[in-house]
């Protein structure tokens, strides 16, 4: 059986630091991948999954419908909005390029899955920098962004909640016990007849929303607000055999034929 095809884009940073010694002092640049749990956790499973650093999607990622069509699920986590929107031809050059969001807004509604996962660069961001609220792909996922800093920090950590019913595929065989999360993206659900929410954060913790899905046209969307691995999802949250289940499940759910 073929495997369905998904990209995962962004996760990826670069770290400069200065460090001083006495009179001395000297650089150093360090690179990071910050999505090696979900590599890891999908590497024997149905789906191929192709992983595009942040700073290789400002040139690579796909500016026509057909290299979009080459994957069945496209996942943004922890990269902004300007990093898709701002090719090198425009803000260098002063070219006109494709709008690559709505290029992707359109590919959901033809029936492609999209997934956003949560980080400082998600929704709207730190300091409300990663700039999804009121772009195209805010009109294709289930949620709204805010228009500000939408990070909860919570160091103490919070037990999702589950509050979707037990026969959804995307939970299934999950339980209705998860590990601790240490954080996520405050958003707002929207309203509709395809929108679910399946899991928040508990009600002393706001009953923000953690997962939510819903639909595009003919396409499937979800929104899951905390991060895909460290620092807002533990190492304990990636070690529980659910995480590679919940991954599955939601890939799954959201490359599901028309119908399913």
């Amino acid at each position: 059986m073929m495997k369905k095809q998904v990209l995962l884009v962004g996760e990826s940073w670069v770290s400069s630091a200065t460090h001083y010694k006495g009179f001395d002092q000297f650089g150093s640049v360090t690179f990071h991948l910050g999505a090696e749990p979900l590599v890891a956790a999908l590497k024997d499973s149905a789906f191929a999954l192709t992983y595009m650093p942040a700073h290789e999607a400002v040139n690579a990622f796909p500016a026509t419908a057909e290299g979009l069509d080459a994957y069945d699920a496209i996942l943004l986590s922890d990269i902004g909005a300007n990093s898709i929107l701002l090719h090198p031809d425009v803000w260098l050059h002063g070219r006109t390029y494709p709008n690559r969001l709505k290029l992707l807004r359109d590919w959901t509604a033809r029936g492609g899955g999209l997934v956003m996962a949560g980080g400082y660069f998600s929704f709207q961001g730190i300091d409300g920098k990663a700039r999804w609220r009121r772009t195209p792909v805010e009109e294709a996922l289930p949620v709204t962004c805010l228009p500000y800093d939408d990070r909860l920090e919570i160091p103490e950590g919070f037990k999702p909640e589950v509050v979707g019913p037990a026969g959804h595929p995307i939970l299934d065989g999950l339980g209705t016990d998860w590990p601790l999360l240490l954080g996520a993206n405050e958003v707002e659900v929207k309203p509709g007849p395809d929108v679910e929410v399946l899991a928040r954060l508990p009600a002393d913790q706001g009953g923000h929303p953690l997962l939510v899905t819903g639909r595009h046209g003919a396409g499937r969307t979800a929104a899951w607000t905390s991060d895909i691995g460290p620092h807002w999802l533990p190492q304990t949250f990636v070690d529980w055999p659910g995480y590679a289940r919940l991954w599955t499940n939601l890939l799954g759910w959201v490359t599901a034929k028309p119908g399913a």
